[in-house]
């Protein structure tokens, strides 16, 4: 997908990082992707941290520009002797685990794009929308689907958000991630597992 958005366009000025797998249904079985990767932790964060990773660079060129990563509220600090759920496993840990790697590799990104014009933000965009997602964890929508994609607009084109970055929203507020998220040496430990894992 980054080789065609590359070659397909020269000017490329926001990134929204939206693909998600969610809780699965009750009692589920543990799911891993086609590199054997447990799949919420796959698709919810490497595939984020590789396309925006991949994508930077051209952001950067188009500056200014906006980069949002769609988070969750849900989550759940990693646990480095088990990142993959391994144990003990069930969708929720594994979507609240993947969500939270999600945001730290936000302000990891956010970092290493200071003074680029480049902002990165996540955002928990609003909770248990109207989506095949929520449908499929047996848990009844409590907010639509427009109150998130608000949410995420906002992040994309609200001019009292220039320069904002390496920030956690709930919806339209300003929020605190999980403290694991404002941990250096665990995002640190995050990074270096991300990039031996899309290395492979």
């Amino acid at each position: 997908m980054a080789d065609e958005v590359l070659e397909r366009y020269p000017r490329l000025h926001a990134l929204v990082n939206n693909a998600g797998v969610g809780f699965g249904p009750p009692g589920g079985a543990r799911e891993v992707s086609a590199d054997g990767i447990e799949l919420r932790f796959a698709v919810n964060h490497l595939a984020s941290y590789l396309l925006a990773r991949r994508l930077a660079e051209r952001l950067v060129a188009c500056a200014p520009a906006r980069i949002v990563q769609v988070a969750s509220v849900g989550q759940l600090a990693l646990d480095r002797a088990d990142p993959f759920t391994e144990r003990h496993y069930n969708g929720v840990t594994a979507y609240r685990r993947s969500k939270l790697a999600q945001v730290m590799a936000s302000f990891d990104l956010a970092a290493d794009l200071v003074g680029t014009g480049v902002s990165v933000n996540a955002v928990h965009p609003a909770t248990l929308m109207d989506t095949a997602m929520v449908r499929a964890a047996g848990q009844p929508p409590t907010s639509t689907v427009e109150e998130g994609a608000d949410a995420v607009w906002r992040l994309l084109t609200d001019p009292a958000l220039d320069g904002v970055s390496g920030h956690y929203f709930d919806g339209t507020k300003d929020a605190q991630p999980d403290p694991q998220a404002d941990d250096p040496a665990a995002r640190a430990w995050l990074r270096q597992l991300s990039d031996s894992l899309v290395a492979r």
